[in-house]
């Protein structure tokens, strides 16, 4: 019997697709993320008691043993609080146990925050990396954003709400002038998609910040710097100053971008011999 994978609404109840609920009524065993959750969701399509299993990051190790023995067996359907699973929870882990037990694993279509906090962005979509939640702290946070800002790739992360307004401000330090696409409440009553820099996307928020989040980041390149002005002849009288032969005065400068080694050398000597 196959391992299934059932997303489930990420608060439209009409979101979910036919072959979602075919599996939920068809499941012997229904491994969820939250099993209070499960219910209602159950509950809410009037699909009778089902044995029920939970299964989070907490004690994935414990239950998953027995989770491939069922499916060895019996009808198996894995579902999170809301989305696909896999996804920012430990259900990949899973699917890498049920495959290297030689269980067969199945994947429904169905609602995900990624796709479509990357669909609504308008950002370019060629190529895009899922980043998760970014760290707790804010120096962890700033380092990230700055590696993953050298990607030149949209970038799609989740917030908590209670963090959303600090990870802007992070992301703002880093790159002030960053294009953000952010959606909250994706599916539900009051959704909200604001696109802008960090700082006008933070702006927008109410206070506090209530709801699931997710946001994108578009791909970024810093603004050019303008080189600082550069004084040839103080920068050789300097290095002549501090014992430099004119040779290494123009080799050093070369290395610099100053200029073509020869044209250096006269300038150079020439600066040299006006010390004398």
């Amino acid at each position: 019997m196959p391992l299934v994978l059932v997303p489930t609404p990420l608060g439209n109840l009409g979101d979910v697709t036919r072959r979602a609920l075919d599996a939920l009524r068809d499941a012997d065993l229904i491994v969820a993320e939250d099993t209070r959750v499960a219910r209602k969701l159950l509950s809410a399509f009037e699909i009778g008691a089902k044995d029920l299993w939970s299964y989070r990051e907490q004690n994935a190790g414990a239950v998953t043993p027995g989770i491939l023995e069922r499916a060895r067996s019996a009808n198996v359907v894995l579902v999170t609080d809301a989305g696909t699973p896999g996804i920012s929870d430990p259900g990949s882990e899973l699917v890498a146990a049920a495959r290297a037990a030689g269980i067969a694993v199945e994947v429904l279509p169905g609602p995900s925050a990624v796709v479509g906090v990357a669909v609504l962005s308008g950002f370019p979509l060629r190529r895009f990396v899922f980043e998760g939640f970014p760290p707790r702290t804010s120096s962890a946070r700033r380092e990230m954003f700055a590696h993953a800002l050298l990607a030149q790739a949209t970038t799609i992360w989740y917030e908590s709400p209670q963090r959303i307004a600090a990870t802007l401000a992070d992301l703002a330090a880093v790159a002030p002038d960053a294009a953000v696409f952010l959606l909250r409440e994706y599916t539900k009553r009051f959704e909200q998609q604001v696109l802008g820099t960090p700082a006008t996307v933070a702006a927008a928020l109410s206070d506090p910040v209530r709801g699931e989040i997710a946001f994108a980041i578009a791909p970024y390149s810093p603004p050019a710097q303008t080189p600082p002005a550069f004084d040839l002849d103080a920068e050789i009288d300097a290095l002549l100053e501090r014992g430099a032969s004119v040779a290494e005065v123009a080799r050093d400068l070369v290395r610099r971008g100053a200029g073509e080694r020869r044209a250096l050398y006269a300038r150079a000597s020439e600066r040299k011999s006006a010390r004398r």
